[in-house]
């Protein structure tokens, strides 16, 4: 069974909207305007490409990545090589981006059999929404969270707010950096 790696950049109160200057969110861009920028604590992001065997997003995700992934090769280089899946009940096939081909998911039952696949980890980057209903269905096996020192207040959260059971998570990897960014790697115990 592959691994699914829920990865993001979170604000402290949880918020994970336009981190990298996506329109349309008051606080775009906070990722950079929050610390000073530090190598170091991006070493996860340059491992998750590393291992990662597929690229699972939302809809949303997909259309904000497809158009700009494919043109950053130095960042992204193999990203842009792995297979990539959408999960959408709404994208067709001939909104797909042709330089960033991906298959369509149309439900959490599909995200489910491709686990039972072969490869490597399957990463979902950004893709809040699509995060919130894969660990409501207790499909997320690991989260790799990149918490900033700020608090966003309004925005969309990582997290749902499902009356549900206590989920347990273990510690496999955290440290602070610098500039505050805190690196918090848990494993879904099950």
């Amino acid at each position: 069974m592959r691994t699914l790696i829920a990865t993001a950049f979170v604000s402290l109160d949880g918020v994970v909207e336009a981190p990298g200057g996506e329109p349309g969110y008051r606080n775009s861009g906070w990722t950079f305007k929050a610390v000073e920028h530090d190598d170091a604590a991006y070493e996860l992001k340059g491992r998750e490409q590393d291992e990662a065997g597929a690229l699972l997003l939302g809809r949303h995700s997909y259309e904000a990545f497809a158009p700009v992934w494919p043109d950053m090769t130095e960042v992204f280089p193999r990203y842009n090589q792995l297979p990539k899946y959408v999960v959408s009940t709404t994208l067709d096939e001939s909104a797909l981006e042709p330089r960033w081909p991906a298959t369509i998911l149309r439900s959490l039952d599909d995200v489910a059999a491709l686990k039972e696949t072969d490869g490597g980890p399957i990463s979902v980057h950004g893709s809040a929404s699509l995060v919130r209903s894969l660990t409501d269905a207790g499909l997320v096996d690991r989260f790799h969270l990149l918490v900033f020192p700020v608090l966003l207040g309004a925005g969309k959260r990582y997290f749902s707010e499902t009356d549900k059971t206590m989920q347990t998570l273990r510690v496999v990897e955290s440290q602070t950096y610098g500039n505050g960014v805190q690196k918090l790697v848990y494993d879904v115990v099950r």
